[in-house]
């Protein structure tokens, strides 16, 4: 599948409807996002909002998250999302090495990310792309 990667810096129609669509494919308790919720997200200054077009559309998205802290300045990867449509495609894989050379570029030390393992897709591609498991525990206070 031919893939294009950009920025997202304007929320338009299609860009909520590729939303409702993606984000229930990521968590089934995150709440839907209105125009206004979107543009805030890719307002926020530590934020880059990358989504992938294909032949029919916004296929995925992929947030990049940087900020400094003592040791330097730091990036994540969060809230990775291919449309079951084009899982398998390199959508995935677009994606984050569009953010990984945003981050290099933006003068980040490292990237880290998540990823649960029954995403056994998703970590083989992050292994292949040259992420390194690291010995760590990943701690969530909830506030709800």
């Amino acid at each position: 599948m031919a893939v294009r990667v950009e920025v997202l810096d304007q929320v338009t129609d299609e860009v909520v409807e590729a939303f409702g669509r993606l984000l229930p494919q990521l968590s089934r308790s995150a709440p839907a996002l209105d125009a206004a919720a979107l543009q805030e997200l890719v307002s926020y200054e530590t934020n880059t909002v990358l989504i992938a077009r294909g032949a029919d559309g916004i296929v995925g998205t992929l947030t990049l998250v940087m900020f400094p802290i003592p040791s330097g300045l730091r990036a994540w990867i969060e809230d990775v999302v291919v449309d079951e449509s084009a899982r398998g495609e390199g959508v995935g894989a677009a994606l984050t090495e569009e953010a990984l050379r945003l981050a290099r570029a933006g003068g980040a030390r490292t990237v880290d990310l998540t990823s649960r393992p029954e995403r056994g897709a998703a970590n083989r591609l992050y292994q292949r792309l040259g992420f390194q498991l690291r010995e760590s525990q990943v701690y969530r206070f909830p506030f709800e």
